[in-house]
């Protein structure tokens, strides 16, 4: 039997349970305690009220996801659309990107010697080929471009 969502302190336990998994974002965890058949005035004042004792924190989900991703081999592309798609504002999404300490080129060199063992491609198809996995995977097209030319990313 579903448990209800029907006072302050259930909307708070739920969010915080959800927090205690990992860190989530406003917008996530109000989907989340929607979901679970919470009203939105209760989540709305619960939500706050966690943000207020530091236990939410917009800033510190971007940092975790952003790593997370990161390590998972996604670029700051693919990442930034992920984040939007979560609700959160671009400009956040920005700031935490470049805040970030992720060596983007490293990552991609790194994505590209994992999948195409650091060959460079050696004809037109195989460069389309190169390119488009690394574009999905989040990387810009400049990056793409030096590292499939061989060209350092430094610069």
């Amino acid at each position: 039997m579903p448990v209800m969502l029907d006072s302050p302190a259930a909307v708070r336990r739920a969010a915080m349970d959800l927090l205690a998994q990992r860190e989530h974002g406003r917008v996530e965890l109000t989907r989340k305690l929607r979901q679970r058949g919470a009203p939105i005035e209760l989540i709305d004042s619960a939500l706050d009220r966690l943000a207020e004792e530091g236990l939410l924190s917009e800033s510190r989900y971007l940092e975790s996801f952003i790593a997370s991703r990161a390590r998972g081999g996604y670029g700051p592309q693919r990442i930034r659309e992920e984040l939007a798609l979560r609700g959160l504002p671009r400009g956040d999404i920005d700031q935490a990107l470049r805040d970030a300490e992720v060596d983007w080129g490293e990552q991609l060199r790194e994505v590209w010697r994992r999948k195409f063992g650091g060959r460079l491609p050696q004809d037109a198809r195989e460069r389309a080929q190169q390119g488009r996995y690394l574009a999905y995977r989040g990387f810009s097209m400049e990056m793409i471009s030096r590292v499939l030319r061989g060209s350092s990313l430094d610069n």
